[in-house]
């Protein structure tokens, strides 16, 4: 019987929905979103623009200096990741696919 994509595979393999990837990005003056209603706003928009192109957008690392972030998503492939970020103005170094790797799959 074929798995279904969404379920685990043999020996903790697993096959997601959709791709994962890990963008880095780098804001020389520092990332400046403030924690306020506006805000919220802003990341809603982001949230929206970036559905257009099938891209969700999972959670954000900011480092301590603010100036680089690590943020995990998923999207069909790294092209729709690179126009969700062009339809924010969002810069990007670095997208690399990565894949799941979880402790509690080997029990």
């Amino acid at each position: 019987m074929e798995s279904l994509p969404d379920e685990p595979m043999a020996r903790g393999e697993y096959r997601p929905l959709m791709p994962r990837y890990i963008v880095e990005r780098s804001f020389p003056g520092g990332l400046a979103i403030a924690a306020n209603d506006h805000g919220a706003a802003l990341w809603l928009e982001v949230v929206a623009r970036n559905a257009v192109e099938g891209v969700t957008w999972i959670s954000s690392y900011v480092g301590a200096d603010r100036t680089r972030t690590f943020e995990i998503y998923d999207g069909p492939d790294a092209d729709a990741i690179r126009r969700a970020a062009e339809r924010n103005g969002l810069p990007i170094e670095r997208i690399t696919a990565v894949m799941v790797l979880d402790p509690y799959a080997y029990r």
